[in-house]
């Protein structure tokens, strides 16, 4: 069989280069995807295309292109993504576009833009990274929570939509790793007036403490490579710490009101 072709966009760092140095390593013909490709001169570690994925046109250019050149496009990683804190109140609308532009419509220009050609080659495999901050409403990242939330929603309906042309769909939800996403995350200021400035400032600590005592990203990476070579994957994978991961099973037992006094004392609210 042809080597897989794989794309991953938001590519140069983070658990997106995390993953394609390690498909690399397994033999795969991986591309990676930046928002401003001047940024990345010295980056080596394999092709990396311009991508603004907030962008339709964007996406459909650099799929089009890598299309024509490979003849094929096994492999789409949705992991281009942005976070966002603060309180709910306080945090501008056109801030809010900013996330959903990248974290949600960003994996749906994608998504559009591959599909014609997987669909042609009667086969093919989209993968959304969203987070397990996504299956619960976090204090002070309720606007992250959502767009990563709606993703996996829209993975559940459009793995039924494509079943009958060859194409899987599944996502990843990572828990906390050791990444650059709290430097490039959008922080909602803490004003000296706002009626949240004690709780915010704290929550922001204990966000900022969990991502820099976060794992190893090369754990995300080897799921991603199970998944590609499982025949038939699940809906729903999740990678992170077994807290994380039993946080998860709890909410789905725990009556909601519990639960929520879970997350307040976890958070000192």
């Amino acid at each position: 069989m042809d080597t897989k072709v794989v794309l991953i966009t938001g590519g140069s760092s983070g658990i997106g280069k995390a993953i394609g140095l390690f498909l690399k390593t397994k033999g795969f013909l991986v591309y990676g995807t930046t928002r401003n490709l001047k940024n990345h001169h010295n980056f080596t570690a394999f092709p990396l295309l311009e991508l603004d994925v907030r962008e339709a046109s964007s996406a459909n250019r650099v799929v089009k292109e890598l299309f024509e050149k490979e003849g094929r496009l096994d492999v789409l990683i949705n992991n281009a993504g942005i976070g966002s804190t603060g309180p709910i109140e306080e945090i501008s609308v056109k801030e809010m576009n900013k996330v959903f532009e990248t974290n949600f419509y960003g994996p749906i220009h994608m998504i559009q833009a591959v599909l014609p050609f997987m669909r042609k080659q009667q086969s093919g495999l989209i993968i959304n990274i969203t987070s397990i901050a996504g299956y619960m409403g976090l204090p002070y990242r309720g606007i992250y929570s959502t767009t990563k939330g709606a993703l996996g929603l829209l993975t559940e309906a459009l793995r039924m939509e494509v079943k009958d042309f060859g194409v899987k769909v599944t996502n990843v939800a990572p828990g906390d790793f050791a990444t650059n996403i709290v430097s490039g995350r959008y922080h909602a200021p803490v004003l000296d007036k706002s009626a949240y400035k004690i709780p915010y400032k704290k929550t922001l600590q204990l966000i900022d403490d969990h991502v820099e005592e976060g794992g190893d990203p090369i754990l995300v990476a080897k799921k991603i490579n199970e998944i590609i070579n499982t025949k038939e994957p699940k809906v729903h994978y999740k990678v992170g710490s077994p807290l994380q991961k039993f946080s998860l099973f709890l909410k789905s037992i725990l009556p909601d009101k519990l639960y929520e006094r879970l997350l307040l004392n976890h958070y000192k609210l």
